[in-house]
């Protein structure tokens, strides 16, 4: 694909991020601030649950679907055999939520769970349009698919905050039709401009082949959906809805950190597949790349935490600000390890490298969930944190370990670079300037003067060479 190309679909992909990132601060800083601790907790342990549910039942053909119509395989029969999957799965789930209902019909996460999965469902049920836009390249499509939910569930809460109307009750009910939208309008901007026929055909041996296909990318679906929302459900159920309240806002903040990283992820798939297909490896591409994302992950640890209190607590009327000071600063520690993780990932993903990539999640998972087991009931929330951090380390590690390319050997260094640099120059900073606003000039001319030193004292870290 041309460069401009290339531009086009990234302008596209980070102008859908910005959207729905805006939209959704807003829907999170309406629940927040509205809702009561309790209800913001029990609401996002059942979307919790949901999304890891949903998530496991993709089964990985996601991922595979994209790369199958990126490489032309069949495009219509693997869209086709993907929705039927997504139509039998739904169901079936949806269906055990329904009878959970029925036999313990007075609990309120099963309530929670069998509203708020009408929506998620449907959710579920676009995904096989937004990965052949995915795979197909198409990011404006795929950009229009992605927003419509946010977009109507951001109006719908705004109108009703306005109007003091907003409780849990009218959220719920707006998130489903949202939701429905979402489905309604991505399918019908799918039939006229994604060029693939929508043909539902059911073929057994394809189907069954496509499952085989994935079943190494199924264990690996499992443990990152169980690595993404394990430490909340077990936080929800553990010690309170409060408690997962105050982690979830943290970790929304965090989600909204890796912004960049979210609109470069979905290029990297059906480009790094083409490329090592052709067998043409750009090792100085990757390597530029990741210098580019350690340094803007370490200006996000720096920007993120320099005035985290009195600004987060200014917002949400001292609700989650203080409270979340050492969780979020944990957390966000995590951020340069996901950048590198998704870079080692999408290079192993496109080698065709499955189960190397099941045995790196499965290490992980057993990081993560023994922290959290270990971790939450002594220090609750920093101990999930903790736990996530020690699991990003864990992975990326394993994947250094395993990595086939020499040249990419120590693609660590300049990760180690920016966090530390970050993390230095924010302390300090607060120690030259105390609670003043020069605290936040001051932290990045520190940061810029580190990394510089850096490369000075180095030859490797920030300047690589092919």
């Amino acid at each position: 694909m041309p460069a401009t190309g290339h531009l086009k679909n990234f302008s596209a992909n980070v102008l859908q991020l910005v959207a729905n990132n805006i939209f959704g601060l807003l829907i999170f800083y309406l629940l927040s601030t509205t809702l009561s601790k309790a209800d913001f907790g029990e609401l996002n342990l059942a979307l919790a649950i949901l999304l890891a549910a949903f998530n496991i039942l993709s089964c990985g053909i996601d991922q595979l679907i994209i790369k199958k119509i990126a490489t032309y395989q069949d495009r219509e029969s693997a869209l086709s055999l993907y929705i039927i999957h997504t139509l039998i799965t739904g169901l079936v789930f949806y269906g055990l939520l329904a009878i959970g209902y029925l036999l313990v019909p007075n609990a309120t996460i099963y309530q929670l769970l069998l509203l708020v999965g009408i929506g998620k469902f449907m959710i579920y049920l676009s995904t096989p349009f937004k990965q052949a836009a995915n795979g197909l390249e198409n990011f404006k499509l795929m950009a229009w698919q992605s927003v419509i939910s946010n977009f109507a569930r951001c109006a719908g809460l705004l109108v009703c905050f306005l109007l003091h109307w907003l409780n849990l009750t009218i959220a719920i009910a707006i998130f489903i039709t949202g939701d429905f939208l979402e489905f309604t309008i991505g399918l019908i901007l799918f039939k006229r401009s994604a060029g693939i026929r929508i043909n539902i055909k059911w073929n057994k041996v394809a189907y069954f082949a496509l499952l085989k296909e994935a079943l190494p990318q199924i264990g690996v679906v499992i443990i990152t959906s169980s690595l993404a929302r394990f430490d909340w459900i077990f936080i929800g159920f553990m010690l309170s809805a409060a408690k997962l309240a105050e982690y979830s806002f943290a970790y929304k903040v965090f989600e909204i950190a890796l912004l960049p990283l979210s609109a470069i992820s979905p290029l990297l798939i059906p480009r790094f597949t083409k490329m090592f297909k052709q067998g043409d490896v750009d090792i100085a591409g990757m390597k530029l790349l990741i210098r580019t994302e350690a340094i803007i992950a370490g200006l996000s640890i720096l920007l993120i935490n320099i005035y985290w209190a009195p600004i987060i607590d200014w917002i949400t009327h001292n609700k989650y600000g203080a409270v979340n000071q050492h969780t979020i600063f944990l957390l966000s520690l995590c951020l340069p390890f996901f950048y590198l993780e998704n870079l080692l990932w999408t290079i192993a993903f496109a080698q065709g490298r499955l189960k190397m990539i099941l045995n790196a999640f499965i290490v992980t998972l057993v990081v993560n969930i023994a922290g959290d087991v270990i971790l939450i009931p002594l220090y609750q929330n920093e101990g999930a944190a903790v736990a996530f951090l020690l699991a990003c380390v864990t992975q990326v590690g394993f994947y250094l370990s395993k990595n086939n390319i020499a040249t990419l050997g120590k693609v660590w260094q300049p990760v180690a670079l920016c966090t530390f640099g970050a993390v230095a120059a924010g302390f300090t900073a607060r120690l030259i300037t105390g609670d003043g606003w020069l605290a936040i000039p001051v932290s990045l001319i520190f940061y810029g003067g580190l990394l510089i030193t850096g490369q000075v004292i180095s030859n490797t870290p920030v300047s690589f060479r092919r």
